[in-house]
C-alpha cells in the first residue's frame, strides 16, 4: 500500500513541477539562495542540524512531534521537500524504512547523511536478548535504532551532521565547526548531570518499564536495570500475548520495581491497566517520556537537550519516592 502511495505521490510531484516551469515568466532568474536546504527525518535530528548549521540552514523536518517515527507513511509535502533539498540527514540503524522508497520517488539525487555512522549499536533490543535458540539468531540481527538516548553518540551524530553540512557548503564550514564545539560541551553537560543525578539512587532501585523497547542506550549508559515494556519491541508494531502480560506484571511485583512510564508519542492506556495490575503508579500525561519524540515546538522539551533532561528527571523522581 505504501509503495502504491508513492507512485501516486510522484506523479503528483511531477505535476506541480510542471505547474511551477509553466508560471515563471520568461527570462527571469531565481533569487540566489541564502542558506542549505536540508530535509531531516525525525525531531531529534532536526533539533541536531538546526543546533549545527544555525542561521545558516533551511530546515524542513518529516516526522512531527509526538508522531510514531515507526509507523510513519510518508505525504506528497515530503516528496516535494526531499525533491527540493539539497542534503537529506537521517537517524539510521533502519528507523526510517521508508525514506529510500521515498527519495527514490522524489527523484533525489543529492547526499544523504547517516548520522549514526560510527555508533556502536546494541544487537537488537532487550526481549531478543532475552530469546534463546534458534529464535535468538533471527531476532539478532536486527539493531536498537534509539541511538540518540545515549548523550556520547548524540556527540557523534552531530559531528556527522557536522561534517554533511561543510561538505554541502564549504563556505560555511568554519561556522558549523564553531557551532558543533559550542554544542558537544552541551552535550557533555547533559552526560554529566545524567550521571550526577542517578548517583543519588541506589542500584536496587534503578529499575525501568516503559511503554516499548526505546531506552536501551540511555539503560547502559546509566547502568540501569530493564525490567520489562508494555510492547516486547524495539518497534510499536508487536502487542504483548496474554502469558506475556501476566508475566511481565509478576516481574514488576518480584523486583520492586515502582513504576511503569508511559511515552509521549503512544497511548496511555494498557500502560495504566498494566500498572494497575502490578499495583505500581504509571507516569503518563506531562511526565510522559520522550522515548520516539520530542515535546512541542517552542518548549523546553521541544528540544534534544531539553528532552533528554525531562525524562531523566521524571524518572529519578518517580524512582526516588
Amino acid at each position: 500500500m505504501k509503495q502504491i502511495h508513492l507512485l501516486v505521490w510522484t506523479a503528483t510531484l511531477a505535476v506541480l513541477a510542471g505547474c511551477g516551469s509553466a508560471a515563471a515568466e520568461p527570462g527571469a532568474s531565481a533569487p540566489a539562495a541564502t542558506k542549505l536546504a536540508v530535509v531531516a527525518t525525525t525531531p531529534e535530528v532536526a533539533d541536531f542540524v538546526r543546533n549545527i548549521g544555525g542561521a545558516d540552514v533551511d530546515v524542513t523536518q518529516i516526522i512531527k512531534p509526538n508522531v510514531d517515527p515507526h509507523e510513519y507513511e510518508p505525504t506528497p509535502a515530503d516528496l516535494q521537500a526531499i525533491a527540493s533539498a539539497e542534503l537529506v540527514v537521517k537517524n539510521g540503524v533502519g528507523l526510517e524504512e521508508w525514506l529510500d522508497r521515498t527519495i527514490e520517488s522524489a527523484g533525489f539525487k543529492g547526499t544523504v547523511v547517516d548520522s549514526s555512522q560510527g555508533v556502536t549499536l546494541r544487537e537488537g533490543g532487550h526481549h531478543e536478548e532475552e530469546a534463546e535458540g534458534e529464535h535468538a539468531e533471527e531476532e539478532g540481527e536486527e539493531h536498537d535504532p534509539h541511538i540518540w538516548h545515549d548523550p556520547r553518540n548524540a556527540e557523534i551524530m552531530v559531528t556527522n551532521i557536522q561534517k554533511g553540512l561543510a561538505a554541502a557548503d564549504p563556505a560555511k564550514a568554519d561556522a558549523f565547526a564553531k557551532n558543533l564545539t559550542a554544542y558537544t560541551a552541551e552535550l557533555d553537560k547533559l552526560d554529566s548531570d545524567n550521571a550526577a543525578a542517578w548517583a543519588e539512587i541506589p542500584a536496587a532501585d534503578r529499575k525501568l518499564v516503559t511503554n516499548h523497547d526505546a531506552f536501551g542506550y540511555y539503560i547502559a549508559r546509566y547502568e540501569l536495570e530493564f525490567v520489562g515494556s508494555v510492547i516486547p519491541s524495539l518497534d510499536t508494531s508487536a502487542e504483548l500475548s496474554a502469558k506475556q502480560l501476566t508475566d511481565l506484571v509478576a516481574k514488576i511485583k518480584a523486583t520492586g520495581t515502582k513504576a511503569i512510564f508511559a511515552e509521549s508519542s503512544l497511548p496511555p492506556k494498557t500502560t495504566e491497566a498494566i500498572a494497575q495490575q502490578a499495583g505500581v503508579k504509571v507516569i503518563a500525561g506531562e511526565d510522559a517520556l520522550f522515548g520516539d519524540s520530542l515535546g512541542a515546538p517552542g518548549t523546553p522539551e521541544g528540544t534534544y537537550l531539553g528532552a533528554e533532561r525531562h525524562n531523566t528527571q521524571v524518572i529519578v523522581d518517580a524512582l526516588a519516592g
